[in-house]
């Protein structure tokens, strides 16, 4: 990602020079590799055509399940209302849907190979945030209630149980089952160590030798983001009878681009304007969360001073406090050295498709998608 797209769409100025960056927040010094143009127009482009192929056997799979179950998986998937009605057109970009059509295609095979590793890894990320938004009391989701609010925790956690078991079921009956099973539950382990990684960072100081480090953090998006997108190009590829080299290749690059979304969301979280990003201004910093620009800023810090300070206070953060730590981050060039991070990752997962096995076309939309998924702009 580059570092003036991303400050495009928040709205305070940045340090002009970025620190010297160390360990896990490195600066990206190399260019990005060249990637043919995309034969499709926009990154837009690529997540509907997706989409589109996608649909009828995601709509087909959960009508399989028992009709309360699967009223409840359409309304978490944005197929259908509260009441029952159906929605004409779903809500949600469907990147992972995008990622698993691309990861069959970018290894030679036919984009419908794909379908079934599409479905199912965006089966178990509906599960995923099902029991994210209970976890973390989370009441509205993609702008309605979440399924808790909407039909109460008992029903949400028996939908997401049986999303994630009909994810499974999805790719068991492919002729590949074996390794897929392997690969997506794989993900969805690191992806839960990546979550429980999350929450236990709440407990723990902003300084001291119990404080969360910066390649903690990244380890942690790399797991709770970046598996499953890295799940999704491979289980893609995996279908379409790609061999393991690639299958991991293109797992790589899914779990760097997640690290590379997850810092751009840190970013944004502090500084992204509200009328883009849906989210309150500062929303982070008054709930203290350990973002990658607050780390970095504490790390740049020794001994944390007057940032560590304000954020070990009794309570949230107020206005001025608010105001005031976001100062502090900024002179410590820490929303800079953020930004050098995210492009790193985004460099590294372009680096992987560069492959000369891998077909050029479905490389340049890939290419598309990474970008704007990191820059935001989808």
């Amino acid at each position: 990602m580059s570092p003036t797209a991303l400050r495009r769409a928040t709205s305070a100025p940045t340090s002009a020079t970025p620190p010297t960056a160390t360990g896990a927040v490195a600066s990206a010094g190399t260019a990005t590799p060249a990637v043919p143009a995309s034969p499709l127009t926009s990154a837009g482009d690529v997540l509907r055509r997706c989409r589109e192929l996608t649909a009828p056997a995601l709509v087909e799979a959960i009508e399989g399940l028992h009709p309360w179950v699967a009223e409840m998986a359409g309304y978490a998937l944005g197929l259908r209302e509260a009441d029952g009605t159906r929605v004409e057109h779903a809500s949600g970009k469907g990147v992972r849907q995008a990622l698993a059509v691309l990861g069959a295609e970018v290894v030679r095979g036919p984009a419908r190979a794909g379908v079934p590793a599409a479905v199912a890894v965006e089966l178990v990320h509906t599960f995923s945030l099902l029991h994210d938004d209970i976890m973390d009391g989370d009441a509205l989701r993609r702008g309605r209630p979440s399924l808790w609010k909407a039909y109460g925790t008992g029903p949400a956690v028996l939908a997401g149980d049986a999303l994630f078991a009909l994810g499974v079921e999805t790719i068991a009956v492919t002729p590949h089952a074996g390794s897929a099973i392997r690969q997506l539950t794989t993900a969805f382990g690191d992806l839960v160590s990546g979550q429980a990684d999350d929450l236990l960072f709440a407990e723990r100081p902003w300084t001291g030798p119990r404080a969360v480090g910066v390649g903690e953090y990244v380890t942690m998006a790399e797991r709770k983001t970046g598996a499953l997108l890295g799940c999704a190009l491979a289980l893609g590829a995996r279908l379409a009878g790609a061999p393991d080299r690639t299958v991991a290749r293109l797992d790589r690059a899914g779990r760097h681009l997640g690290v590379a979304f997850q810092i751009a969301d840190d970013v944004l979280g502090i500084w992204g304007d509200p009328n883009i990003t849906g989210k309150p201004v500062h929303g982070d910093l008054r709930q203290g969360k350990k973002t990658l620009p607050i780390l970095a800023a504490l790390d740049a810090a020794p001994g944390g001073g007057e940032l560590a300070e304000l954020l070990a206070g009794a309570g949230a953060l107020d206005a001025a406090g608010v105001r005031r730590a976001v100062a502090l981050v900024e002179a410590t060039g820490a929303r800079t050295r953020a930004e050098h991070a995210a492009h790193h990752h985004l460099t590294e997962a372009r680096t992987l498709l560069t492959s000369p096995h891998l077909a050029p076309g479905p490389a340049a939309e890939l290419n598309t998608l990474l970008g704007a998924l990191s820059e935001r702009t989808v």
